[in-house]
């Protein structure tokens, strides 16, 4: 690079874009660290997210390894593990980068999608540039341009998502999807993908997902063990840590759950309206809705996103370990529990946001809508009528990654959180 380039506009505006992001993301962990009762456990998590975010550090991921980016909970993990790389999701909610690609991007696309095309822009933000390959789900017509704007600069793959996973033959088709996908993996990191890799790699993703189930359980307790918004911290750092280190430190973090359930621990002796978070996921920095609920003196005990509880759900579930069988075991385990709105008949999520009402004794849910993000908005009113006839309160949010809203939201889920607390007294 020239001198110019080095000292000049391109150079100072991208000096600007780091300072800017990395104070808005600090301002954000802050807040999160600051609400009380934070487990002595969670600070990887916050760590992770503070070299990332606030220090702007490449991914702690082992010398050599090679690092895979995707853009949807429906890549599977296990196959990028089996070819010796690390996974790492790239749907951040970058305020910053949001602002930026707000200026290139069309008007109704969703801040995801935005926020990808400001880091492109900028093009200087590690977690992005680190990525030998990036994978992207056709999922909706944002992602399918987003695959496009992102091979400018990066070795694209596109999975082809059947529409309808009650098919059998959907089954078979996200089947042929994953051995494309193979030799891709094979090419980009020099490593053979065979059924000791797999079944290695879905082992380790049980050892993570049996932890998790454990966690899950000290949500559902009556008494409020861990705050809404640490648990979010939690599976946020999940996109940006080696996952044996993940399961490590989330181990740790369960054993302190444990001796607080012992010692009848409490976040605090006032009843806390338990919330259900469903809807657009909520990434970070952009997590002022659970910040809001738990400043407003609520807690989500309960996230349905793909940034949350979802994504660690369904374990696989291996009938026959050869490599033919393996593969038919991952698309089951991706494509048939998948409650996601991008398909026509989404009976599964009402179904699991019935039992998760139940499991977790839910007063109320925020139904959390990204700007643009149809396929959610659409899907709202069907969840309202099945509110409606549970008696469970529900309030939808419509926002993006920007803070001018704020105070707008703090006004409507104050209310939101005294409503919830009115009918509990009736």
């Amino acid at each position: 690079m020239n001198e110019k380039n080095r000292s000049g506009p391109a150079a100072r505006r991208r000096e600007r874009f780091s300072n800017k992001s990395a104070a808005v993301s600090a301002k954000y962990l802050r807040r999160m660290q600051e609400l009380s009762g934070a487990p002595e456990s969670i600070q990887p998590f916050f760590s992770v997210l503070e070299n990332i975010f606030v220090q702007m550090q490449s991914v702690p991921c082992p010398a050599g390894m090679k690092t895979v980016g995707t853009y949807c909970a429906m890549v599977p993990q296990e196959l990028i593990c089996a070819a010796g790389a690390m996974d790492i999701k790239l749907c951040s909610g970058s305020i910053t980068a949001f602002s930026i690609g707000d200026d290139i991007s069309p008007r109704d696309a969703c801040p995801l999608v935005k926020a990808v095309a400001g880091f492109q822009e900028i093009g200087q933000v590690p977690l992005y540039s680190d990525c030998s390959l990036m994978v992207v789900p056709i999922t909706c017509d944002c992602k399918k341009k987003l695959a496009g704007m992102l091979s400018d600069s990066c070795r694209v793959h596109t999975m082809q998502v059947p529409s309808d996973p009650r098919r059998d033959s959907a089954v078979e088709e996200y089947v042929g999807e994953l051995r494309r996908l193979i030799p891709v993996l094979e090419e980009t990191t020099g490593n053979p993908i065979g059924e000791r890799e797999i079944l290695n790699a879905i082992r380790l993703m049980a050892e993570a997902q049996y932890e998790f189930s454990r966690f899950l359980r000290y949500k559902k307790l009556d008494r409020i063990l861990i705050r809404g918004t640490h648990a979010m911290a939690v599976m946020n750092a999940l996109s940006y840590m080696p996952l044996t280190d993940w399961t490590r430190a989330l181990r740790q973090l369960n054993a302190e759950m444990d001796i607080r359930e012992r010692e009848s621990f409490v976040i605090t002796r006032k009843r806390q309206p338990r919330i259900l978070l469903t809807g657009s996921p909520v990434a970070f920095p952009c997590i002022k809705i659970p910040l809001l609920v738990d400043e407003m003196g609520g807690s989500v005990v309960a996230d349905e996103t793909c940034m949350g509880d979802r994504f660690m759900y369904d374990p696989v579930v291996v009938t026959e370990a050869s490599f033919d069988g393996m593969l038919h075991s991952l698309a089951n385990r991706y494509l048939r529990p998948c409650s996601c709105p991008v398909f026509p008949n989404n009976e599964k999520r009402i179904y699991r946001l019935r039992q998760m009402i139940k499991d977790y004794r839910v007063d109320g849910v925020i139904y959390h809508v990204l700007r643009g993000c149809l396929v959610f908005d659409y899907e709202y009113q069907l969840i309202e009528n099945v509110m409606a006839e549970l008696d469970i309160p529900v309030i939808r949010v419509e926002t993006d990654y920007n803070e001018e809203d704020v105070e707008q939201l703090r006004i409507r889920i104050e209310a939101f959180m005294e409503l919830i607390k009115m009918k509990g007294r009736d």
